[in-house]
């Protein structure tokens, strides 16, 4: 099927691809299906992209590619919402903000966006006992930063 996208104009997906955030994305609790679109294969981004509507799009990255040693804690109500059932299930995602240049961007590390690939599950969580990562991490600060 074909969708309007905020980035990359008409995107033909397949609907096995689409993701499902039950409770929406935080400020979008409307929107509830999502694809993953690549931006670029030698970056380690791509676009959280709403089926529905096609002004809604996020551009994520992979933070390990940016902090190498970011981790965090997923709490067993969370487990239970997507559905994981073990770690390889899932891939964790950090929403960018984008600046004039990519070097001057930040990316969200206290709210990841984590993605339960198997069974096709999204949500954004805001870690709790975590105050060591911000809001708006540097990407230009980044230890081996993506180019």
């Amino acid at each position: 099927m074909d969708i309007e996208t905020k980035f990359l104009g008409t995107v033909e997906i397949n609907e096995q691809d689409i993701l499902t955030f039950e409770t929406g994305l935080p400020g979008f609790p409307i929107a509830r299906k999502f694809v993953l679109l690549p931006l670029d294969a030698d970056l380690p981004l791509v676009v959280l992209q709403s089926v529905e509507q096609l002004e809604l799009g996020f551009v994520l990255a992979y933070p390990f590619a940016f902090k190498k040693d970011y981790e965090f804690e997923i709490d067993e109500e969370v487990k239970e919402d997507l559905q994981i059932e073990k770690e390889d299930d899932i891939v964790p995602y950090a929403i960018l903000t984008l600046k004039e240049t990519f070097q001057e961007s930040t990316m969200n590390l206290l709210a990841p966006v984590v993605i339960n690939t198997v069974k096709k599950l999204g949500k954004q969580i805001v870690l709790q006992d975590s105050t060591s990562y911000p809001l708006r991490y540097p990407i230009g600060a980044a230890e081996g930063s993506a180019k």
